[in-house]
């Protein structure tokens, strides 16, 4: 795994905390809840993608067959996403750039310039990385308990490479959660 530390010292500081883990981890139920509390928060973007496609009548298997373009239009939706907000923000992402390197790895897709170049001008103030949960699988997620093990294990690798905080969410139910990240900012 490349190592992102080659950062100038004067790239672009945010207030920006990422919510992220493995399919199933109750990423958006906990960015729901803290939307709830009176927090920004931003959307999950593989999730949008699919369903914006199906209101045009694509079905998730066919966007999915051509994994590396879906994955670039995720991603894309991401950068547009994160150029948009205020560094000074208080905001909590679900997901973050970093999590398309991860999927990337996970499936064995060449890592494009697209991608790289994004990874270098990343910067997220904490990031929280919640425990998996009992794998739900519905339309948009389609794993199964390995493949869910495998990305959470790539995620952790990807902001493990990264200079930014990192604070591990144990599976507390879904409030217990956001108080516990609350707490750890």
């Amino acid at each position: 795994m490349e190592k992102f530390l080659n950062w100038n010292d004067h790239f672009r500081k945010t207030n920006w905390y990422v919510i992220t883990g493995g399919p199933s981890s109750g990423k958006t139920t906990t960015v729901n809840l803290l939307k709830a509390r009176g927090f920004k928060t931003t959307i999950e973007h593989a999730r949008h993608y699919l369903d914006s496609q199906r209101i045009n009548g694509k079905t998730a298997e066919k966007l999915r067959k051509n994994q590396e373009e879906f994955q670039l239009r995720v991603l894309q939706m991401q950068i547009a996403q994160e150029n948009e907000i205020a560094a000074d923000d208080l905001v909590f992402l679900d997901r973050a750039i970093p999590d398309s390197l991860a999927y990337h790895h996970f499936l064995k897709l060449p890592e494009n310039k697209k991608l790289l170049e994004a990874m270098r001008n990343v910067s997220y103030k904490k990031v929280f990385i919640l425990d998996l949960l009992p794998l739900v699988k519905d339309y948009a997620r389609i794993e199964d308990e390995a493949a869910q093990k495998r990305i959470h294990e790539l995620i952790i690798d990807v902001y493990q490479s990264l200079p930014f905080p990192i604070v591990f969410v144990p599976p507390l139910e879904a409030a217990e959660r956001v108080d516990f990240i609350l707490k750890n900012l």
